[in-house]
């Protein structure tokens, strides 16, 4: 597990993203249209019971029923494309840094090049060399999708570089091992919009690979000695903080 001062941070980071998401949403939504559809929701609720002896009125409530949750969802939905792009690009980062752990030494990954364009014969002079790490396979190439794999193994703690070689060229990728890091970079990309996902290192120029990723282990964070995976404490602690704080801010959802 994790040392305890990754819970402690990711508590403080999940109660930051529940203000930054009450605050938005306020300013995004229209608040006075969404108190006016949940009554309605409500008072249709309630007609179901008052007329339970009178179908009319119950067809009639169901009908505007539906009306009014249609009418809340659609003012529901500005407020949640505001927020869901910048939640989802801060889970990506989120997970680099509670959600994988580095190699212990003497402890094996899987290393993945996914190509673009390269035929079996291309594929056929790829190798990959390691600075700190060993290689322990020959390359497993799958040209029907244009993947090559290998296992490797850290050699001791510290940070380690691998080399994929190419015909005419080489490009590097950091592989960590040993203590916890701040930010773990698992993947190099070469698309732009994927290296917003993955920033941790600069972006690949050769256009024959689009990726070099190394399987890092799946880490948990210590919740009161229990390992929890980190997403489970990020989303309770963000649902606790988003109840104490939405009357305080005066938000309603």
């Amino acid at each position: 597990m994790l040392p305890a001062s990754y819970t402690w941070s990711l508590a403080a980071i999940s109660i930051a993203v529940a203000f930054a998401m009450l605050w938005s949403f306020k300013r995004c939504s229209d608040q006075a249209r969404i108190q006016v559809a949940k009554r309605k929701i409500r008072a249709h609720l309630l007609a179901f019971r008052l007329f339970a002896n009178e179908p009319a009125q119950i067809f009639k409530a169901q009908g505007q029923l539906l009306v009014w949750n249609f009418r809340y969802l659609a003012l529901m939905l500005r407020p949640t494309a505001v927020t869901i792009i910048p939640l989802a690009l801060l889970l990506f980062h989120l997970d680099a840094v509670y959600g994988r752990r580095p190699l212990h030494p003497g402890e094996s990954a899987i290393v993945t090049a996914q190509l673009t364009g390269a035929s079996q014969s291309a594929m056929a002079p790829l190798s990959l060399v390691g600075r700190n790490v060993t290689v322990e396979t020959p390359a497993l190439r799958f040209p029907e999708v244009q993947r090559a794999c290998w296992r490797v193994r850290a050699a001791g703690a510290g940070p380690g570089d691998l080399e994929l070689r190419l015909p005419d060229g080489s490009i590097a990728k950091t592989v960590r091992s040993g203590a916890p890091s701040i930010y773990l970079s698992e993947r190099r990309v070469a698309s732009l919009l994927q290296w917003f996902c993955y920033p941790g290192e600069a972006r690949l120029r050769d256009a024959r690979v689009s990726s070099i990723e190394v399987e890092y282990p799946p880490a948990e964070i210590d919740v009161f000695g229990f390992g929890v995976h980190w997403l489970i404490w990020f989303c309770l602690v963000s649902l606790i903080a988003m109840l104490a704080l939405r009357k305080r801010l005066r938000v309603t959802f």
